[in-house]
């Protein structure tokens, strides 16, 4: 296996992690934004406040981009064990 192959792998899974989890932090971001503008309009500070939204929201994200999530990752999986004697030489 050349340094190449190596990088190659590297750079696929590494964008596969970043565009999965892009969705979820994403939407924990946007919604961790809006919590503390919130805050900070009604000068509340409660720092738990943002906890139970964020899970939320994370948890419809999952239901809704969780498909196309897994696909992603099978995806990976599958180039990587199809391509495994390439890779062993």
């Amino acid at each position: 296996m050349t340094v190449e192959t190596v990088t190659s792998i590297m750079a696929q899974a590494l964008y596969c992690v970043i565009t999965t989890a892009a969705p979820a932090l994403l939407v924990s971001l946007v919604i961790g934004l809006i919590i503390s503008i919130f805050q900070t309009v009604t000068s509340i500070q409660e720092q738990t406040l943002t906890f139970v939204p964020k899970v939320l929201s994370i948890f419809l994200t999952l239901i809704i981009a969780g498909n196309w999530m897994l696909n992603n990752m099978i995806t990976l999986m599958q180039d990587l064990w199809s391509n495994f004697a390439i890779y062993a030489k």
